[in-house]
């Protein structure tokens, strides 16, 4: 550089990888990518960027930490949730049931199928809700919300009660869906049950109803056991509105 002339700009790293220019659409689906197939403990921007073909420096466009980055993933399962929905119920149903019922039905099982699609990044429905405040969520997240929200004002409850069916209903689609993803079976390449399911290491005094209801704990609910138990969410706040409709 010649004796007195300004320094120029740093460096900047560049976004054409090997997949050409990067977007943030393209860096969240290699995020998932990674996690789906190695576990959120890969994910790293250092990884990320290898895997894009780019320095870990060119992701903070996209995510300006490792936490935004989290929170795209979470984005991502929402807007993939999101597509889904947009597909719209089968054509021909004889369903009778009111159409929110009927719609908040379809709601926990896409978020079903696309939790069990991506099992790796499930937790994060969770974590990084606990660590974000509800106007901070990004936009697929409040959008679903706002869907539901929407649904629940048509079953004939008041603020109240639709602010308390909401919870409920989150909480028990993403309670529902971290139970059936749990890991259940001890060690997968034995043959006999009760290795399988590691009953040797549950001292039978203390846990004998435990290591009797082992066997059936491991078979997962399936969207039956999902519907099953919306169904009886929704008939108890129903019955609610019934009661605040005729007082």
């Amino acid at each position: 550089m010649a004796h007195g002339s300004e320094p120029g700009p740093a460096r900047r790293a560049s976004d054409r990888g090997r997949y050409g220019r990067l977007n943030r659409e393209r860096v969240l689906a290699a995020a998932l990518e990674l996690v789906d197939r190695e576990g959120l403990s890969a994910l790293s921007m250092r990884r990320l960027g290898a895997e894009l073909g780019v320095e870990a420096m060119a992701l903070y466009r996209y995510a300006e930490s490792k936490d935004a980055l989290l929170d795209g993933l979470v984005e991502a399962l929402y807007l993939e949730l999101e597509e889904r929905l947009t597909i719209g119920p089968e054509a021909g149903s004889t369903d009778t049931a009111p159409a929110w019922r009927t719609e908040l039905h379809r709601i926990a099982r896409a978020t079903y199928d696309v939790c069990l699609a991506h099992p790796q990044a499930v937790p994060l429905l969770t974590t990084r809700m606990l660590a974000v405040p509800l106007a901070r969520r990004p936009l697929a997240v409040l959008k679903d919300h706002e869907r539901v929200l929407a649904l629940l004002r048509e079953s004939g409850l008041d603020d109240a009660g639709t602010a308390a069916l909401f919870r409920a209903f989150t909480a028990w689609l993403l309670g529902y869906v971290s139970v059936e993803l749990r890991p259940m079976v001890d060690n997968p390449d034995e043959q006999d049950p009760a290795f399988r399911l590691g009953l040797h290491r549950m001292p039978p005094q203390e846990l004998p109803g435990l290591r009797e209801a082992a066997p059936a704990l491991t078979e997962p609910g399936g969207p039956e056991g999902l519907a099953a138990g919306l169904d009886a969410l929704l008939d108890r706040f129903g019955e609610s509105a019934g009661k605040q409709a005729s007082a």
